[in-house]
């Protein structure tokens, strides 16, 4: 075979280019003129939609860089030492919650603390028997001399936040560590977390979630994964950065002083931990989070139960979106600061824009299929790696960053991840739906059994609530991707496909999950009523 010289070899090149270029871009013109005024009507929004999802998207990758350039940052312990232990006062707010709460009296008294200096109080809103069998446990372990005493309130008002207000008017402690019914805290969490307090200026410390059922199924894998994306990479870069971060509502420690500076505990909002703290950082406090020291929880095991707390979060955040964000944007602060505020506190207002893309993304494939799939790849192309890779790249760098050894399992989890959050769509629209029309609060709690590990027995449906329209919604939108998979393949858009099978897998997922447990709960219903009637006769 004869060589051809480079000269000719390079002039073929540009010829092969030049032809190329104008097929390319006469193919483009002649059908982008084609578009009627509807297709433009179809394609703007939608277009305009995915950029804005792109920039929270794009994010992501900003967290990342801004955690491995400022992690080497995050404090290592404390400043100094109190030569004489600061009093502290625990509390522990719970709420119907029977199956876990001894586990948290118990492992809460286990703390390494010296007793006169210890408060432990526990706030109980219940309604149901835990109220009763609390105030025994507490009642036997007062006898045995540990420092722990029952407060029960006749109503909720104001929820968790109401029942942390008004347990300050009893506290003894300087400060204030707060665990929930499902965390189990370590026996060195004080000695660890108070002398931080040394420095005046700060007002809280901030451990670490970490879940010892996390392997119960795929779904506790991806909520651990996802939570850890939060405490490994956000958390993380913020404090690292020395931007403002949240405290999480439990498995932290605060000054007392700092809380009743920034205005107390206020329940204007279902997030009063993130309300809580931006208003005491816009006063100067400073946080501190250590990742290094851990506090282990229980994640939710139901799909419902999962959606159910992403869908309170996702309100309450926008709520204090709503509340906060003015304040903010007007302070005295670093523009680094408003900005990052700006992405924390409002990126669930992504869930109703990805629902408007989902309705507008049939017809929107209609009209593509008349323009060309090769053309509109490179508009495609980087809103695709701005909103889903970056969900890949942000979650996997966590895992790794956490588990040097076993995150490549989370490279086969990362499916799962996707197509649990797309299932999070239609309940947490609803959530900040209703967040930005002023919509009452509603504590929905999720449900805790005191499940560790792989424990598969079957749950007593006490505590669980019911889903109402929630799985048929989420069945009918399945289905509608599932036509949309059809029609991929039928026009040849295989390039569509990963996605829109996704897509099917969440919403099916999710639907099916939650209808089975329902299911399986009338069954077992129904069999102890059998069961009564025979021991009655």
């Amino acid at each position: 075979m004869a060589l051809i010289p480079a000269p000719a070899l390079l002039l073929l090149a540009v010829s092969r280019w030049q032809q190329f270029k104008r097929a390319f871009f006469d193919e483009t013109f002649t059908g982008i003129h084609q578009l009627s005024w509807f297709d433009w009507a179809l394609l703007a929004p939608y277009f305009t939609l995915l950029i804005i999802l792109s920039i929270y998207g794009l994010h992501r990758y900003v967290v990342v860089r801004t955690y491995f350039k400022h992690r080497q940052k995050l404090p290592q312990g404390p400043s100094g030492r109190f030569e004489q232990l600061p009093p502290v006062t625990i509390q522990l707010p719970i709420y119907n919650e029977r199956y876990v709460v001894e586990r948290l009296i118990d492992e809460v008294l286990k703390i390494d603390y010296p007793r006169e200096l210890l408060q432990v109080q526990v706030l109980d809103d219940s309604t149901d028997d835990t109220h009763p069998f609390t105030e025994a446990l507490v009642a036997r372990r007062q006898a045995l001399g540990f420092p722990i005493e029952y407060h029960h309130r006749p109503n909720r008002e104001g929820f968790k936040a109401g029942a942390l207000q008004a347990g300050l008017k009893t506290a003894t402690g300087e400060f204030i560590a707060i665990f929930d019914a499902d965390f189990v805290p370590p026996p060195d969490f004080l000695l660890r977390t108070v002398h931080f307090f040394t420095d005046p200026r700060i007002g809280l410390v901030q451990t670490r979630w970490s879940y010892f059922n996390r392997d119960y199924s795929v779904l506790t894998e991806v909520e651990a994964m996802i939570l850890d994306g939060h405490f490994v990479l956000e958390q993380g870069a913020r404090c690292g950065r020395g931007l403002f971060f949240n405290f999480n509502g439990t498995a932290g420690i605060l000054r007392q002083s700092m809380i009743e500076d920034a205005g107390g505990w206020q329940h204007d909002t279902l997030v009063e931990d993130c309300d809580l703290s931006y208003r005491a950082q816009l006063k100067g406090w400073k946080f501190v989070y250590l990742p290094a020291l851990d506090c282990p929880s229980e994640l939710p095991v139901e799909m419902h139960g999962f959606q159910m707390q992403q869908s309170r979060w996702a309100k309450g955040l926008t709520q204090c979106a709503r509340k906060l964000l003015p304040v903010i944007l007007r302070a005295r602060i670093p523009w680094r600061h408003k900005l990052e505020a700006f992405c924390h506190l409002t990126p669930n207002i992504s869930y109703p824009f990805i629902m408007v893309v989902w309705a507008l993304m049939l017809p929107v494939m209609i009209v593509r299929f008349y323009v060309g799939w090769l053309q509109m790849l490179l508009v495609d192309l980087p809103l695709i790696v701005a909103c889903f890779i970056s969900i890949g790249v942000f979650y996997v760098a966590a895992q790794r960053e956490l588990d040097p050894r076993g995150w490549k399992r989370s490279l086969f989890l990362l499916p799962a991840l996707m197509a649990a959050g797309m299932a999070l769509t239609v309940i947490n629209t609803r959530g900040v739906l209703e967040a930005l029309l002023g919509s009452p609060n509603e504590w929905s709690r999720t449900a805790k059994y005191a499940i560790a590990g792989r424990h598969h027995q079957p749950l007593t449906a006490k505590y669980r609530r019911r889903s109402g329209w929630l799985p048929w919604i989420e069945l009918a939108v399945g289905t509608y991707f599932l036509g949309m998979v059809a029609f991929s393949i039928e026009t040849y858009n295989f390039f569509a496909l990963p996605f829109l099978l996704l897509a099917v897998t969440g919403y099916f997922w999710a639907g099916l999950a939650t209808l089975f447990q329902e299911y399986r709960d009338r069954r077992q219903a129904s069999r102890r009523r059998r069961l009564e009637l025979e021991t009655a006769r």
